[in-house]
């Protein structure tokens, strides 16, 4: 899906489904993306090593296999939206909001960038750009990318309401790991605590029409998140996919040799015993 048909296909209230890049750097892996049901990509910075040249090329490999590209950024700070609007991603995800100001200056950024200084600080607090014909511009050059916000802390989630209506945000991100820690419940994904929180988040999300990620790691998780509501499915990364195809595909094919190999050493067994 190129960026509109995933805004359309969310504004229509339909799901739409896409993983994590955390570790593939080579553009070979163009083709393996483009054979995919795929809808989109998030290339992680966060916690993957990652720098401009990197980004850009992620974007030019998912712009070639038919996917939205998603950077998921540092941490709130508008200079890494502008960082990954440069590298042409199609959207942001920007993790661990908690301050409305770094949410409301890193949402403009993705709306207006490359506008900086004064001019950017009056469309962000009043609206007013440096000319109609600027507001029209920029609104052409960035009107398509999507801009979402992390909620991944007790903070964020005691401030929710607040947080939602700040900017102009298109989705809410999840981290099951941060936000189960800061509730003082790390990893435990089952607890009514964590749920509740999924729940309400989904609830206020979707009351503004936003769609909510929850980045699952299983199957099981995974659809819990659909069950819950969230449209954004977020499911696993390559290295996962990976991971768990090597082991599932390889359990398997244990399995069926070591039936065969059992078969043949009771065989060579009776036979040896004829001979004696």
């Amino acid at each position: 899906m190129n960026p509109a048909q995933l805004k359309q296909t969310l504004d229509n209230g339909q799901p739409v489904f896409g993983m994590m890049i955390s570790m593939m750097e080579n553009m070979r892996w163009t083709s393996v993306l483009a054979a995919t049901t795929l809808d989109y990509m998030v290339v992680d910075t966060e916690h993957a090593s990652r720098d401009r040249r990197d980004i850009a090329n992620h974007v030019v490999m998912g712009e070639a296999a038919g996917k939205t590209v998603i950077v998921r950024v540092p941490e709130p700070n508008p200079v890494w939206v502008a960082e990954a609007v440069d590298a042409g991603a199609h959207g942001v995800l920007v993790p661990y909001c908690e301050d409305i100001d770094e949410v409301r200056a890193c949402a403009w950024k993705l709306r207006v960038h490359p506008l900086k200084g004064e001019g950017f600080k009056n469309v962000m607090e009043t609206g007013e750009y440096p000319s109609k014909k600027s507001q029209e511009y920029l609104e052409k050059r960035n009107g398509g990318r999507l801009f979402i916000m992390g909620v991944e802390s007790k903070p964020a989630l005691d401030n929710l309401e607040a947080m939602v209506d700040c900017a102009p945000l298109d989705g809410v991100f999840v981290g099951p790991n941060d936000l189960t820690t800061s509730l003082g419940i790390p990893d435990e994904v089952d607890n009514p605590l964590y749920v509740d929180a999924l729940k309400r988040i989904i609830s206020v999300s979707e009351s503004r029409g936003l769609p909510v990620l929850i980045h699952q790691q299983t199957m099981e998780s995974s659809k819990k998140a659909i069950e819950l509501g969230a449209r954004w499915v977020l499911h696993s990364t390559d290295a996962g996919f990976i991971r768990n195809g090597v082991n599932a595909d390889f359990a398997n094919l244990r399995e069926f040799a070591s039936q065969k190999w059992e078969i043949a050493s009771e065989d060579a067994s009776g036979d040896m015993g004829t001979v004696h």
